[in-house]
């Protein structure tokens, strides 16, 4: 079976069904792909600092010139000074405490 061409079809931003994020859910990855849900948020190197966790990756979102978004691992080649911007894995917020 042949394989489906890599930018075949643009990933379309969904909304998260719980809270109503912007997402984008894509595969990742040649070999042992991962299936990632990302915050379409751009964030700062501040703000990547904050919310890096050993569980939520940050990734870098190419977009090329037809619109196609791709999620790229973010790993110790990734240049420094990386024109694209950077999302990180969707967390829902979680449920207010207060009650009315």
């Amino acid at each position: 079976m042949a394989a489906r061409p890599r930018d075949s079809a643009p990933s379309p931003a969904r909304r998260c069904p719980a809270c109503r994020a912007p997402t984008l859910r894509q595969l990742v990855g040649n070999r042992a792909a991962l299936t990632v849900t990302a915050d379409l948020t751009p964030l700062t190197p501040e703000q990547q600092n904050a919310v890096r966790e050993p569980n939520r990756l940050i990734w870098c979102l190419r977009t090329n010139q037809l619109g196609i978004r791709r999620l790229v691992w973010l790993d110790a080649w990734h240049p420094p000074d990386c024109p694209h911007d950077h999302v990180t894995d969707h967390i829902c917020p979680p449920d207010p405490t207060t009650l009315f």
